[in-house]
């Protein structure tokens, strides 16, 4: 297809137009607002609500679990609902349940509203996600997102702890709320064309699975497969890093710096990771960020101090951004229909259940946070192992599949 060509498929898709990818991108942040500020979330449920650890971790489970179902489930209907509905339904169910978290305080209340606010933010986020894989350049798009992250997460984790809980809330409310004047900047339909230009396979031929012909149907199950167990070390280190930090040998004044800044590290995530695609492909790049994430949550198995904790959480947040990059393109590129793209938040919510409550069931059999962190580096392992045979399995039979950028 040449340039022309190009330029013309953009201009019939409305997912290319600046408005769709500006809404899709706020509302990615929006959307994952919970996950990215977890870490003062929990603090704020023990300390404010007097909720314990364990509870803790139960709770974040049931707020990103039910952004997992809102999304799976989203991915069967996205493709012949009208997005802009789903998207009303979804902030109708998240401004509710946050709405209500302000004067239900009791722990059994609050951790079923905060499944249905999750199952909300779900919703919502997966029509964005999926916009995003509709453009012509997906990669590009999900990199945008993950480099807006740097800046929410700095922001969240700045300004939350200075809330009251109630004002943690209002504050998820008036966001939601925010994309209502907006609400049509978002494409209602999927186009026939999404994705076909990011494709890096040459036959784009469709099986009803919405992926080239030419591409093992498990692939991208394989590729979320991996994502929820990658996300499986994230929602554990991030939910708990904090409590940790303070109940180790960490200054508390020194562990809010770092959190704080360390988003920022999210920024050269981004950067190396287009970089070192255009270079050396996907997978590549991956399997060593993942071997490196091993190493760095692994090391606080030994106790936390204010070293450790900087080497640690900015090193994470540095690869966490840069695997997401390479997790979703991945996704991205084989995929033509947005079922498997809608599913991504899907993935990382189920990971995000497992994480928190191994991590609680942990911590309730008194085996420590060393125990939790070991967890986290395990995971980060076995995801590592999922595209080593990824790569080794496809670098001979579909080498555009195993050296895609």
């Amino acid at each position: 297809m040449n340039s022309a060509e190009k330029l013309e498929n953009s201009e019939k898709s409305p997912f290319d137009h600046w408005t769709s990818i500006g809404i899709s991108l706020y509302m990615t942040l929006v959307g994952y607002g919970v996950l990215v500020g977890i870490p003062v979330i929990s603090t704020a449920w023990v300390n404010l609500l007097g909720f314990s650890e364990v509870e803790v971790g139960y709770l974040a489970a049931a707020d990103l679990g039910g952004l997992s179902l809102g999304a799976f489930v989203s991915s069967f209907f996205i493709a012949r609902l009208d997005r802009r509905l789903m998207v009303l339904f979804a902030i109708l169910l998240a401004v509710t349940a946050n709405w209500l978290c302000i004067s239900w305080v009791d722990y059994q209340q609050v951790l079923y509203l905060r499944l249905l606010a999750g199952l909300g933010s779900g919703i919502y986020t997966a029509v964005a996600v999926s916009s995003l894989g509709a453009t012509s350049k997906p990669a590009l798009a999900y990199n945008l997102m993950l480099f807006a992250f740097a800046f929410s997460q700095a922001l969240e984790l700045h300004f939350l702890p200075l809330m009251s809980m109630s004002g943690i809330y209002t504050v998820f409310i008036f966001c939601f709320l925010l994309t209502l004047p907006f609400i049509k900047w978002i494409p209602a339909h999927a186009t026939k064309a999404q994705s076909l230009d990011s494709c890096p396979v040459e036959e784009h031929t469709q099986d009803g699975h919405g992926i080239s012909a030419t591409i093992p149907k498990y692939v991208p199950w394989l590729c979320l497969l991996a994502m929820v167990i990658t996300y499986i070390n994230i929602g554990s280190y991030w939910t708990y890093i904090e409590l940790a930090a303070l109940s180790d040998q960490a200054t508390p004044s020194w562990t809010g710096k770092v959190l704080v800044w360390s988003s920022f590290c999210s920024i050269l995530g981004c950067a190396f990771a287009t970089l070192l695609s255009n270079r050396f492909g996907l997978i590549r790049p991956l399997l060593i960020a993942l071997f490196t994430m091993t190493c760095v949550v692994g090391l606080l198995a030994n106790g936390i101090n204010d070293t450790t904790l900087l080497i640690s959480v900015f090193s994470f947040n540095l690869l966490w951004i840069f695997i997401d990059v390479y997790q979703m393109s991945t996704i991205a590129n084989i995929d033509m229909a947005g079922k498997y793209a809608a599913m991504m938040p899907a993935a990382q919510g189920l990971g995000q259940i497992i994480g928190p409550i191994l991590s609680a069931s942990l911590l309730d059999s008194a085996l420590g946070y060393s125990s939790v962190f070991l967890m986290c580096s395990g995971a980060a392992l076995i995801a590592m192992g999922i595209y080593f045979y990824m790569f080794m399995t496809f670098r001979k039979r579909l080498p555009e599949l195993a050296y895609a950028s």
